[in-house]
């Protein structure tokens, strides 16, 4: 799939990632990945300016760290992340039960 067909969700997507666990941007990737079951196999280059978005818009904090003796960025949703996800997810909802109505068997 491609980084412009998830335009207006890939944020929702990566706070839905970060929701349980502090990530840093490579693993954040591979679990968008896995959880896509290989759907989602996005760029660095989508990614790292979502979550600097997302950061500008305070709903995630991130922070240096050394994971494995080596120095990475870790990513982690803030209040204001969680309640941004919970809109997101409600919006959806209503989006993809309109959508059901039409394309739904």
């Amino acid at each position: 799939m491609k980084a412009h067909s998830l335009h207006g969700h890939l944020d929702a997507l990566l706070l839905a990632v970060l929701e349980g666990d502090t990530l840093h941007g490579y693993a954040i990737i591979e679990a968008l990945k896995a959880r896509s079951g290989g759907t989602l196999d996005l760029p660095t280059g989508t990614i790292y300016p979502a979550l600097r978005r997302l950061e500008r818009a305070g709903h995630v904090e991130s922070e240096w760290s050394t994971v494995n003796g080596r120095d990475r960025r870790t990513y982690r949703l803030t209040g204001a992340g969680r309640h941004a996800l919970a809109g997101e997810r409600a919006s959806w909802a209503e989006l993809s039960g309109t959508i059901a109505r039409f394309l739904g068997g």
